[in-house]
């Protein structure tokens, strides 16, 4: 069975990788790539992305879950090499309901890319 705070997680991710659009064939293989280290079917990951656009942000219930999650985002966000504006905007949005201040999501997102 799969851990439901691992697929909530990872619902998050699929739709921080649709949030510019479309879905690039790096982000789905990043996104593959995870699904199989979290046990995730290849038939669930599939239908996932088929309803990327639909999928509302569920907010961890503790503290290391949610950095850990924001910190998965950042990566995935960077996978192609780019941070599009729209991935940067979502990622603050989270991050402030999170509990992070912009000024710290910022300090995430510079770390990232050096």
């Amino acid at each position: 069975m799969i851990d439901p705070t691992r697929l909530e997680h990872f619902r998050n991710l699929v739709s921080l990788s649709a949030v510019d659009g479309h879905i690039k064939e790096i982000e789905r293989m990043a996104l593959a790539k995870i699904a199989y280290t979290h046990d995730i079917p290849l038939d669930r990951l599939n239908v996932m992305l088929s309803k990327a656009n639909e999928y509302i942000f569920l907010i961890p219930q503790n503290t290391h879950e949610r950095e850990r999650q924001l910190q998965d985002m950042i990566q995935l966000a960077w996978v192609d090499g780019e941070c599009a504006t729209a991935e940067k905007e979502l990622i603050h949005m989270v991050g402030q309901k999170l509990g992070f201040l912009p000024h710290q999501v910022d300090h995430m997102l510079n770390s990232r890319k050096s």
